[in-house]
């Protein structure tokens, strides 16, 4: 028993001196301290001469890290030029949108406007060289009383009643004297014949007495009249006596906004606005082309803007139809090829006359 632990340190012994031998080289030293000696007394190389003792391949390896350096510089300042790239676009953007709205969106001047209607009255001049009232008529008391009968009717029922009225009643005296219920039933055709028939009654009977028979040739004196107001004391003063004179009616009204000639829907507004833009001695026959353009194309409720030769000048442009065939087939009147509104037109209407009363209209 006690000589166990001597035999297993003996053991332990040999297995050391095993392994040591394996270690060993030839004076007796291992191998292992003796590579950590070279290690510890070789001097330490520069990394350019490992660098270079690595072969030509080495230096390419050893440069990456500069080449991440540059990598990395480039990625910033391609973050630092990221947000320039993006403001770029921007002010394009920007510079569109300030550069194609603006042209409409710029008020147009007050000479501007001026200009851009009296050259809509030129031209207007040039496709209704005919124009007139289309009233007919063949003295001024005639188309006083006209005027007075075409208050909310047309031109056209107007003409088609006046022949017999004035065929039993030709001059103011016999108007004045005329049994009221007769007048009513000659001129029931216009519609509101009873009050109508009041007014020209009164007016016959102010010329008669106020006037001796004569129609006045001034405004004070025509719209002291009964049932004369502005717009009836202009037809008659331009167009029976050559006095210049704006008349306001629903289509000049109208055309008159469209054309932002004025913002005004009160006709007295309009006609002092109108009259700053056009010379006097155009007033009567601007009123004459503005009602014909009017009634002919450029309608209430559905303008013929595919077939209107002012649409260059006209800010409303496409309020109606546009399309040139369905526009075409609106056009009224001589524009259409249909009967104008005068039983009597005057030389050099192009249309062909209205049919008398109770007669086709085709």
């Amino acid at each position: 028993m006690s000589n166990s632990p001597v035999r297993a340190q003996a053991k332990g012994a040999e297995r050391v001196s095993a392994e040591g031998n394996s270690a060993v080289g030839e004076h007796g030293v291992s191998k292992r301290a003796k590579a950590a000696n070279r290690k510890a007394a070789e001097p330490a190389k520069p990394v350019t001469e490992a660098a270079g003792a690595a072969g030509t391949a080495k230096p390419v390896k050893a440069a990456e890290p500069r080449k991440a350096t540059k990598a990395t510089k480039a990625t910033k300042a391609t973050k630092t030029t990221k947000p320039a790239k993006a403001t770029e676009p921007a002010r394009s953007t920007k510079a569109a949108s300030s550069t194609k709205p603006a042209k409409p969106a710029k008020p147009e001047s007050r000479l501007a406007m001026v200009r851009r209607a009296r050259r809509i009255n030129r031209e207007l001049a040039e496709v209704f060289p005919y124009a007139h009232p289309e009233l007919d008529f063949r003295n001024p008391f005639e188309l006083l009383v006209a005027t007075v009968l075409s208050a909310q009717t047309t031109d056209l029922r107007v003409n088609q009643t006046t022949p017999a009225l004035f065929a039993k009643y030709p001059t103011p005296e016999d108007l004045a004297a005329a049994v009221p219920e007769e007048v009513e039933e000659l001129i029931r055709p216009t519609g509101f014949f009873r009050a109508k028939t009041k007014s020209i009654m009164g007016l016959a009977a102010a010329l008669r007495d106020d006037f001796g028979g004569e129609v006045p040739g001034r405004l004070d004196d025509l719209v002291k009249l009964p049932g004369v107001g502005r717009k009836t004391a202009f037809v008659v003063l331009g167009n029976a006596f050559g006095v210049p004179g704006i008349t306001v009616d629903t289509h000049f009204m109208r055309l008159a906004r469209r054309w932002r000639w004025t913002e005004s829907d009160d006709p007295v507004k309009i006609e002092a606005e109108i009259a700053t833009i056009f010379p006097k001695s155009e007033w009567t026959m601007l009123s004459h082309r503005v009602i014909f353009h009017g009634r002919r194309i450029c309608h209430a409720r559905k303008p013929a803007c595919g077939a209107c030769p002012i649409t260059h000048l006209c800010p409303s442009y496409g309020e109606g139809e546009t399309d040139p065939e369905k526009a075409r087939k609106l056009l009224k009147y001589e524009m259409g090829g249909l009967p104008g509104q005068r039983l009597d037109p005057p030389p050099g209407y192009p249309g062909r006359p209205a049919p008398p009363l109770g007669a086709s209209e085709g």
